[in-house]
C-alpha cells in the first residue's frame, strides 16, 4: 500500500442548473455567515420571534390556566425552538445564494474580490485543512448542497477543502489582469 494520500474523488461534483451563477456548492459555515445580507438577519429574527410571539398572543386571548411557572416553561421552550428555527432560516437564505438559487450579484462580487485577494497574497483559496485529501473528499460529499435538506437534517460544512463545484481559473485570471494593470500603472507613474 502506498503512503501517498490521493484524493478519493477525482471527477467534478454535480452542479444544479439555476437562474443565477453558482458561487460555491459547499461553502464553509463561516463564509455563509460572513456573506449574509441584512435582510437575512431580519428574516431570521422575525422567524425566531414568531413562535414565542404567537404563543404569548394565544395566552392573552385564550389563557391556558397552566398555573404558576407553566407558561414560563412553555415560553422558554418555544423561545429556544424559535431561535433555532430562525437561525436555520437565516442560514438557508444566505446559502441559497451560494447555490445560485436566488439573486446573488452582491455575493458574486464579494466572492471574486475575496478569492482574487487570496490569489494575490499566495494563500489557498479555500483555506488550510488538517485533514487528509481523502477525508476532505468525504466531508465535501457529505455536506454538498446540504442546505436543501435542512428541514430534515441541518448539516453544515466546517471543513476547508478544494471541492466546491466551480472552476477556480477565473480567480487566477482576474488576479493576473489586476496585477498586470497595477504593474502598468506603476510603470506609467514612475516614468
Amino acid at each position: 500500500m502506498s503512503n501517498t494520500t490521493n484524493q478519493t474523488y477525482s471527477w467534478p461534483s454535480k452542479t444544479v442548473k439555476t437562474e443565477y451563477p453558482l458561487i460555491d456548492n459547499d461553502p464553509h459555515f463561516k463564509r455563509v455567515i460572513r456573506y449574509a445580507r441584512p435582510s437575512d438577519y431580519a428574516h431570521g429574527a422575525v422567524a425566531a420571534a414568531a413562535g414565542p410571539g404567537l404563543l404569548y398572543a394565544m395566552e392573552r386571548f385564550a389563557p391556558s390556566q397552566v398555573g404558576k411557572g407553566g407558561f414560563a416553561q412553555a415560553m422558554r421552550l418555544c423561545g429556544f425552538i424559535g431561535v433555532a428555527g430562525g437561525f436555520l432560516y437565516f442560514y438557508q437564505r444566505s446559502i441559497l445564494r451560494f447555490y445560485g438559487m436566488s439573486e446573488n450579484a452582491r455575493e458574486v462580487e464579494m466572492d471574486m474580490r475575496e478569492m482574487v485577494d487570496k490569489v494575490k497574497r499566495g494563500e489557498p483559496l479555500y483555506g488550510e485543512s488538517k485533514l487528509t485529501p481523502a477525508m476532505q473528499g468525504v466531508a465535501a460529499r457529505q455536506s454538498r448542497y446540504s442546505a436543501l435538506f435542512f428541514g430534515v437534517l441541518p448539516w453544515f460544512n466546517f471543513v476547508n477543502h478544494s471541492q466546491h463545484g466551480v472552476d477556480t481559473a477565473k480567480y487566477y485570471q482576474q488576479a493576473e489582469r489586476e496585477l498586470e494593470a497595477e504593474r502598468l500603472a506603476k510603470a506609467k507613474g514612475s516614468s
